[in-house]
């Protein structure tokens, strides 16, 4: 009975590997293959260049994850590196409802110690098992092609855009959720690949179980990377109903294990851990994140802004998506019966819905649809290079595909090239203005030992990332900022440019601000001098005796001796 079921399953694979021997024509373009995986390779290990630097100046993406978000997502590992204490009540603990990454990071800083460079050569590793598993995605949807084609080349030509990809070369190079999320959400596609239908009698099987409880972690490991993974489930169940040849009751088969293992995986950590100690501050992510909405602006406003924002992970890839689906649906409709490819399309489309919804169009989102984008870009590409119309191995390689193969490899260098240029001029100049701001900061902290030296800041938890200064937020918290200011009395403020009337509303009882130094830093005019104030406590002011009033004697009369109303009106 197992075994039967395992060979249904085998038989409802989303597009079996065909065993075709390559003619030595075809063979000839084989290495094209390796050329594209050795060019990639070379543009991934650029990426571990200069880890330390800024964010690039000057770029087409003006993102506020430059000055905070490494340090706000990864401050639960930071402070407990550094403090042994992951939660500041009060303050903005994100890592109660997004817990994933800064438990990896952790990890991680146990063995390489707190940094920007650390925690960015983690994000990078993390992208590397992007291209790993998409790379073993493709492979397993993609047939092998005959000698008249060639070698197929939708796997390297997938890797090769997503390393050339100048967006996707800033943000994976920080320490933030979208690249874990990207991850998961892949390594999620090729696991519903593999699942198989289980019946009671198979429940002992391995191959039949492992795919099963691998998917119930993965789904909400991704929630709680990111809570939008919920907008891309939609492509998970794609693939899971693909994986059931596209029927309902084995499909449900399929997902009811993932489905209630990781709903109970996800309860116990929320009914468990969450609900009883932490739920003001899982709130407040939420809360924290309506001051924008779809609401705000019309509909039409909001969706043209929503597409037109794709062009930040490049014209010529973001062109060539729009172009691929208007082929493959007047021209190569085929494209649409590998699974993989409605399943990517979902995962876009989910995005985008958040995106719109959302409506805070900050350039890092988009890299969530840039990686599935690029990958439908390739399989694209290979399946417009060579007739489908002629069976394998039935026609010699001719000269119309040499050129079918030469237009390909022309599209693809026209995509990546600009993503290239871009890359190597980042690399060529790089920037160190914020890391030697907070490099200043810690040095004039530090010189000042009897002073306390904690941090409030915006910015704060990215100075901890590359100080060690310890920090509170003076923006988000689930206590008030005069609270906070109470509770933990700060010695020094750092601000941008400027110092806002709340702040200074919540300070100034308690303190009096001496400005000592300002660095200049970034390019974003509303945030390019970093200033320090030291905070010195405020002097009370003091309070004037109560002098006893005159009262001339004849005026002084005892109890009961008042004259009335009456008297008085008289």
């Amino acid at each position: 009975m197992t075994e039967t079921a395992h060979s249904a399953a085998d038989a409802l694979s989303l597009q079996p590997r065909l065993e075709t021997a390559h003619a030595p024509a075809g063979e000839r373009f084989g290495w094209v293959r390796w050329a594209l995986f050795a060019a990639a390779a070379v543009l991934y290990a650029l990426h571990f260049v200069h880890l330390r630097a800024d964010f690039p100046n000057h770029s087409p993406w003006m993102d506020w994850s430059k000055y905070t978000d490494e340090g706000w997502y990864g401050d639960a590992a930071i402070r407990h590196y550094l403090t042994g204490h992951w939660y500041w009540k009060g303050d903005f603990n994100p890592a109660v409802a997004l817990p994933m990454w800064p438990a990896l990071e952790l990890v991680w800083f146990k063995f390489t110690g707190v940094g920007p460079a650390s925690a960015r050569t983690l994000t990078l590793l993390v992208f590397g098992l992007t291209l790993v598993v998409f790379e073993r995605l493709i492979e397993r949807h993609t047939r092998p092609h005959s000698a008249h084609s060639g070698a197929p080349l939708a796997a390297p030509l997938a890797v090769f855009l997503l390393c050339s990809n100048a967006l996707l070369f800033v943000f994976e190079r920080m320490a933030i959720l979208e690249p874990l999320l990207i991850a998961l959400t892949a390594l999620a596609l090729l696991t519903a690949s593999h699942l198989h239908p289980l019946h009671l009698r198979s429940l002992g099987s391995r191959r039949a179980l492992l795919p099963s409880l691998a998917l119930a972690v993965l789904l909400p490991a991704m929630v709680l990377t990111k809570t939008t993974a919920i907008c891309l489930f939609p492509a998970v169940l794609y693939m899971v109903w693909a994986r059931a040849g596209y029927r309902v009751w084995p499909a449900l088969r399929m997902v009811v294990l993932p489905a209630a293992g990781g709903l109970g995986l996800w309860c116990a950590y929320f009914f468990g851990f969450v609900r009883p100690h932490y739920l003001a501050d899982y709130r407040y992510l939420f809360s924290a994140n309506a001051y924008t909405g779809i609401e705000l602006e019309p509909l039409a406003k909001v969706v043209l802004n929503t597409l037109g924002d794709g062009n930040w992970m490049g014209r010529g890839l973001y062109l060539s998506f729009f172009g691929v689906v208007a082929l493959a649906l007047f021209w190569r409709p085929r494209l649409f019966t590998n699974p993989l490819v409605p399943a990517l399309l979902l995962w876009v489309c989910g995005y985008y819905a958040f995106l719109a919804y959302h409506n805070n169009l900050q350039p890092r989102y988009y890299i969530v649809v840039t990686a599935p984008i690029a990958v439908l870009v390739a399989l694209g590409i290979d399946a417009f290079r060579h007739p489908d119309s002629h069976p394998a191995g039935r026609r010699p390689f001719t000269a119309s595909q040499l050129t079918a193969n030469m237009f390909a490899a022309a599209v693809v260098v026209l995509i990546a090239a600009p993503g290239i240029v871009r890359q190597a001029d980042f690399l060529l100049h790089p920037t160190y203005d914020f890391r030697n701001a907070a490099l200043g900061i810690q040095k004039i902290v530090l010189a000042q030992p009897n002073h306390s030296h904690l941090i409030l800041s915006i910015s704060g938890s990215d100075i901890t990332l590359m100080t060690g200064l310890p920090s509170i937020d003076d923006d988000f918290g689930t206590l008030d900022l005069g609270e906070r200011v109470k509770l933990y009395r700060p010695g020094w403020f750092v601000s941008w440019n400027e110092v806002d009337d709340d702040k200074a509303d919540a300070l100034s009882p308690y303190f009096h601000l001496e400005r000592v130094a300002d660095f200049a830093a970034m390019d974003d005019p509303d945030r390019n001098l970093l200033i320090l104030y030291r905070l010195d406590a405020a002097q009370p002011t003091p309070m004037q005796p109560r002098r006893k009033r005159h009262i001339p004697k004849p005026l002084i009369t005892r109890m009961g001796q008042q004259p009335s109303v009456l008297q008085l009106d008289h």
